[in-house]
């Protein structure tokens, strides 16, 4: 397909794609910053982007500076049956994997938990919040991010009072640490 035949898209329709993409809050200055407009223009195109969702199964959700994209209160209920599925299937490898790096090296930004495991990390992280395992925090060393974290429950659950009880736990984190050391390290070499 020719590019020419390709539609522009409009600012509320990268809005919402960046919106969807993330699967988080994201603050109105990053989202002028990611599209290189204004701050006008971004309000502009929020309030298009709010009109056109409001028949639709999304809703746009503003909360102080932050927006996000939430499922439509009118599908609450076919949300809340897929959410009762959800609860009763099996963690699964890539839900394990992901709560172990939480675990062990928690509280811990989305980005670093994709980096680990190679591929975006929203749905698997989403199911875990919605089961209770895990929560989501603002960074306290960054309030424009946050981090996931296990919850009390899970570590109940787990039969220990805090992470550092898990089983070689200090043994993991050391091997956790030289790795990223190394990774660091090997990107560095290939900047210079």
């Amino acid at each position: 397909m020719p590019e020419e035949n390709i539609p522009t898209l409009t600012n509320d329709a990268k809005i919402e794609a960046i919106l969807f993409f993330k699967g988080e809050p994201v603050k109105r200055k990053k989202l002028a910053e990611i599209l290189s407009i204004s701050e006008k223009e971004i309000d502009a195109a929020i309030t298009v982007l709010h009109e056109k969702l409001r028949t639709r199964g999304l809703r746009l959700i503003s909360k102080e500076d932050m927006l996000e994209l939430r499922s439509a209160p009118e599908a609450g209920k076919i949300i809340e049956n897929i959410i009762k599925d959800d609860i009763s299937k099996d963690l699964g490898k890539a839900g394990t994997e992901t709560l172990a790096i939480i675990l062990y090296r928690g509280p811990v930004p989305k980005r670093d938990i994709d980096y680990i495991r190679g591929v975006n990390s929203s749905f698997i992280l989403r199911n875990l919040m919605i089961r209770g395992l895990v929560e989501r925090v603002t960074n306290k060393n960054d309030a424009r991010s946050f981090v996931y974290k296990p919850t009390t429950e899970l570590l109940a659950h787990l039969g220990v009072s805090k992470k550092e009880e898990l089983p070689e736990y200090g043994q993991v984190h050391i091997e956790v640490q030289k790795f990223e050391d190394f990774q660091k390290e090997k990107n560095d070499e290939t900047e210079v």
